[in-house]
């Protein structure tokens, strides 16, 4: 056997490896690949027989990888993902290419999802994989090509383009606020306060705007924004949400604001783009058409523009100037 052809392992022996290295199961891997056990540990040795290294270590009860299998794991789960990732381009997209996007949950959804179906009959043959991620992560370990991403504009080796800032507010069901006696800023630090995990200081913050010193003590705790909004609708408490991701629920009357000014928060909204993805053709397709729909929000929030426009950012134009006491 020529050298080339032994460092080429059976593709079938390196999914068996690659799922009782994930599932830490022979039995796991063997019922997720609909094969027997006996076939995934034959696989297994396959691999170790060829190699001549032990790839994970075995006991009566449990099975780990070993030294070796764990620095090979690693290697072979990514090279399946761009295996993967070439055989869904050759089959869903077979001219332009495909736009791996981190999307964080609630702003993803919300905001960016309702324009998608402009960017795909303008780019037809453009792939958008999206995946959801909070906070920062490898590019090139997760096999990204961009993220949007709510902070500040500095992650290392990429360049972030500005989106959209940010507006907060307290909110809560009009039920909610009509049973009490609710009327200055101050009168909020009595009611039951939701809080976001991803933004711990949130509340602090906006007190201090008030020129009040934040209220102390426990209160539910939410990790997406959708979430806490149906909390707050529920009836649970107060929230300080984005109002750019609550416009629908504000319009319909199943939200409205607490007393106290809003507040733009320091961080913001980014399309990031790692360096060595500057030139990816999908990436600059996708860039240079968020930024035209930014241009066009731009010329709605200001009166420019005038027509039927994009629904959600009129609504968000709207309430951001009558939330914030500006003149629309």
């Amino acid at each position: 056997m020529s050298v080339q052809r032994r460092l080429l392992p059976n593709i079938s022996a390196l999914a068996a490896f690659e799922a009782v290295a994930r599932l830490g199961s022979f039995t796991a891997a063997a019922q997720e690949l609909d094969l027997t056990q006996g076939a995934v540990s034959r696989q297994i040795r396959l691999l170790e027989d060829q190699f001549g290294r032990r790839l994970f270590e075995r006991d009566s009860r449990n099975v780990r990888l070993s030294t070796a299998g764990e620095i090979y794991a690693e290697a072979v789960r990514s090279a399946l993902g761009q295996l993967r990732d070439a055989a869904l381009g050759l089959m869903s997209n077979r001219h332009s290419g495909i736009l791996n996007l981190a999307i964080l949950p609630t702003f993803g959804t919300r905001w960016l999802m309702p324009m998608i179906p402009d960017f795909v009959e303008n780019n037809p043959d453009i792939t958008i994989n999206f995946v959801t991620r909070v906070g920062r992560f490898d590019f090139a370990r997760e096999r990204l090509d961009a993220a949007i991403h709510y902070g500040l504009p500095d992650w290392p080796e990429a360049d972030s383009t500005l989106l959209v800032r940010e507006t907060v507010a307290p909110v809560a069901s009009p039920e909610f606020l009509a049973g009490r006696a609710i009327a200055t800023p101050a009168d909020i630090g009595r009611l039951p306060l939701l809080h976001m995990a991803t933004r711990p200081g949130a509340w602090t913050e906006w007190f201090e705007h008030q020129g009040l010193s934040a209220p102390t003590g426990p209160g539910m705790q939410f990790e997406q924004f959708g979430t806490a909004a149906q909390a707050c609708m529920a009836g649970l408490g107060v929230a300080l949400l984005p109002l750019i991701l609550i416009a629908g629920e504000l319009q319909r009357g199943q939200l409205v604001p607490a007393p106290g000014q809003p507040m733009q928060s320091r961080s913001a909204y980014y399309l990031v783009v790692p360096h060595d993805k500057r030139g990816h053709p999908p990436v600059a397709s996708f860039r240079d058409w968020l930024l035209r729909h930014l241009a066009r929000q731009d010329a709605i929030r200001k009166g420019v523009e005038s027509g039927p426009g994009i629904p959600a950012e009129q609504v968000f134009a709207r309430l951001e100037a009558k939330y914030s006491g500006e003149k629309p």
